[in-house]
């Protein structure tokens, strides 16, 4: 019996297709081949070994809109990696979903072997066997309103709860567990819900072992300016109303892990990233509002 590894020949001609949104999640994962050009993605060299095919590979299948492909067209299913660990407790899904404007998901291990999922990708039966595999999903978190496409599906196929927050409840409006006011609350043994009104009324963040903030869309890492940030060109409840949410959570939040729904992740010591956040809240007083704008995002 042959045992050895199936070797693959390189892939070439790989191109960005016309429906790419620039939501820079394949920048994020291929920085090295994929670039921003004219406001879009584009391959800004082919890869040179299997390492950098794979990064492609990570690429093409978490585009939400499968804009990336090599020149055959078409993405072997066995290249398909997801999900991806970023560390030994959370993996980033991949997959990720038009219906959620492209946003990235995770999976966060418990000690006791169970996962949560936070946010959701495309919704998919092969993807939900395969997260499965690794262990039982026993609540399916959801930040905010933009991203419960899939929500009550995923945690219907897992028989899992559903949170959402009541400012965001007629997205889900079948949710099994509604968060409720500002305040923080301690939803599973090291795991913290905490109420971040301002991109929408229901946003919230999500806090595991005071090492990993799953924030949505309330604020990211941003490569262009090398800091937390807000995305204060896409707020659709109130930038004022975030501004105020900071002020009042910055000094309690405690992370290293920064994992958001757009924009980049990072990691950097928990006292630098308690300062960030503090500067973060004393930028964002100033912000006023503005019309919504997705080009003015500063990925």
């Amino acid at each position: 019996m042959n045992d050895a590894p199936t070797v693959h020949s390189l892939e070439t001609g790989w191109s960005v297709d016309e429906r790419c949104t620039n939501c820079d999640v394949a920048r994020q994962l291929a920085p090295d081949l994929i670039g921003e050009v004219d406001g879009r993605s584009e391959i800004t060299r082919q890869p040179r070994d299997a390492a950098e095919e794979r990064l492609l590979y990570a690429a093409a299948f978490a585009c939400h809109t499968r804009s990336i492909r090599p020149a055959s067209g078409r993405l072997d299913a066995a290249r398909d990696l997801y999900p991806l660990p970023i560390d030994d407790t959370v993996l980033f899904c991949g997959h990720n979903s038009p219906q959620t404007a492209g946003a990235s998901s995770y999976l966060l291990r418990r000690p006791s072997g169970n996962l949560m999922m936070v946010d959701t990708p495309r919704w998919s039966e092969a993807l939900a066997t395969r997260f499965e595999t690794i262990g039982p999903v026993t609540d399916v978190l959801l930040t905010h309103r933009d991203h419960a496409a899939h929500g009550r599906r995923y945690a219907d196929r897992f028989k899992a709860r559903l949170w959402i927050h009541e400012g965001d409840l007629d997205a889900s409006p079948e949710a099994d567990r509604v968060l409720r006011g500002t305040e923080s609350v301690e939803i599973a043994d090291g795991v913290v819900a905490q109420p971040l009104p301002g991109h929408t009324l229901g946003s919230v963040l999500y806090l595991a072992d005071e090492r990993y903030c799953f924030s949505g869309d309330s604020f990211y890492w941003s490569r262009s300016t090398g800091d937390v940030e807000v995305a204060e060109s896409v707020t659709w409840y109130s930038i004022e109303e975030l501004a105020a949410s900071l002020a009042r959570t910055a000094e309690r939040l405690r992370f290293e892990w920064l994992l958001p729904g757009h924009g980049d992740r990072m990691r950097r010591p928990a006292a630098e990233m308690a300062d960030r956040m503090r500067a973060l809240a004393e930028r964002a007083r100033a912000l006023r509002p503005r019309p919504i704008d997705f080009t003015a995002l500063r990925w």
